[in-house]
């Protein structure tokens, strides 16, 4: 635990030399996390046999071995995993207490502001994240409706800047780390990890989020990493240099992406099921998206198809009004179209959720006037509260939430005012 760091600032040379082939899939998260950790690197793209052997030291552009990572200290790392490099990068941490005031789960905006707020009140809190900081919203390339920063910062600074701040208030983060099983009783969580830790708190908030949905296409899983890409690709912008981009998606996140890579890409495309984005996507967006001249809007359109073997190559598109398909080129494909809950824990605790999987909370969970089953105490769940006493829900992952990354932040804070009515009762 002494030699833990926390992830640097961004200034300064590459902490991290990545060697790898375009479109791999493995090369491409590991850039992601390290775009989204806010970690500097170089990449290295190996067009050739020749340049795998001379640069990488490898056999060919696709030996096993590759990506390869090189740190400044000479540490050699071969197809490492997420969790490896958090290990060489000193993040990686096992709880340091027996049990916890606080456990939050999920470390977008509604857990690091749920995290800054049980911290400064001096919960011991521990929050576990199954991949980086930021969630969604660390994904995207500038959030510009956001309350104080009227230029805009980027959903990567955002997360940081609320990391750095839960880290000064005293609250363990874990990285890397996912939950795969929870036993929740009131006054008493046992989170699981996949490598078996038990966290035991008193209290639990769960902000794991949700994932953006999948296309249930052919080849899509065999192509991700490798041309189709789910979110908003922030790591990615300068190497789509001069090439066309499709963007799957007319909301906010896929509108900041478009904008995102306009000034790299030749061509961007949004496909969208909707006539036009004035329905789903912010005036603001909506006029930059208009007044930019690479940037066009295909409505009334769905990819239909994947093409390629190795990597994406093409796409079928489909117009929605004619039925008429049409296969065109394509290598770069980001997938910003909604999302599902990361709730799949919950069903096996018989923890109340919508027909969607989302979690349902607070008055949401009365039905004329009864409190749901096996709810135990005499009085209603507070709100945010889930079917378990103590165990609270906030931002995208709840029934009825408002989806905006303020919204998130202010349930977060919402939360833990509950965590301390519900541990004051306890």
């Amino acid at each position: 635990m002494s030699d833990a760091r926390d992830p640097p600032s961004p200034a300064g040379p590459a902490l991290v030399k990545i060697y790898g082939r375009l479109g791999n899939a493995a090369a491409w998260a590991i850039r992601d996390f390290l775009h989204r950790s806010d970690v500097p690197f170089e990449w290295v793209a190996l067009p050739s046999d020749d340049s795998a052997r001379s640069e990488a030291q490898v056999d060919h552009l696709h030996d096993a071995r590759l990506p390869i990572c090189l740190f400044p200290d000479g540490t050699r790392m071969e197809c490492p995993t997420i969790r490896q490099i958090t290990e060489k990068l000193g993040w990686f941490r096992n709880p340091s207490r027996g049990e916890y005031d606080l456990a939050i789960y999920g470390a977008g905006p509604a857990g690091l502001s749920a995290a800054v707020y049980a911290g400064a009140d001096g919960l011991s809190t521990v929050l576990v994240e199954r991949l980086a900081v930021g969630g969604q919203a660390g994904s995207s390339s500038k959030i510009e409706n956001y309350l104080g920063f009227p230029q805009g910062i980027s959903g990567m600074e955002l997360a940081e800047r609320a990391r750095e701040q839960a880290r000064k208030f005293g609250v363990e983060i874990l990285l890397a780390r996912e939950g795969v099983r929870a036993e929740l009783r009131p006054g008493r969580g046992v989170g699981v990890l996949e490598d078996g830790t038990r966290i035991v708190a008193r209290a639990v908030i769960c902000a794991t989020g949700i994932a953006y949905r999948r296309l249930s296409l052919p080849n899509e899983k065999q192509l991700m990493g490798s041309g189709l890409y789910y979110g908003a690709g922030a790591s990615e912008a300068p190497l789509a240099r001069g090439q066309h981009v499709f963007i799957v998606g007319g909301g906010n996140s896929a509108g900041q992406a478009a904008m995102h890579f306009a000034p790299h890409a030749s061509r961007v495309s949004m496909v969208i099921r909707d006539a036009s984005l004035k329905g789903t996507l912010s005036r603001y967006l909506i006029d930059r998206i208009t007044a930019s001249p690479n940037i066009e809007v295909l409505a009334r359109t769905e990819v239909s198809a994947l093409h390629g073997n190795t990597g994406l190559r093409e796409i079928t598109l489909r117009d929605l009004a004619t039925g008429a398909e049409r296969r065109v080129p394509a290598q770069w494909l980001f997938v910003c179209i909604g999302g599902e809950p990361q709730t799949h824990w919950a069903e096996s605790i018989g923890m109340v959720r919508d027909e969607a999987g989302y979690i349902v909370t607070g008055p949401d969970l009365l039905r004329r006037g009864q409190h749901p089953p096996r709810w135990p105490l005499d009085r209603d769940p507070y709100f945010l509260e889930t079917s378990i006493p103590g165990v609270f829900a906030a931002g995208d992952v709840r029934h009825n939430a408002v989806r905006r990354c303020a919204s998130a932040v202010g349930e977060g804070a919402m939360a833990v005012a509950f965590v301390h009515r519900f541990l004051d009762a306890g």
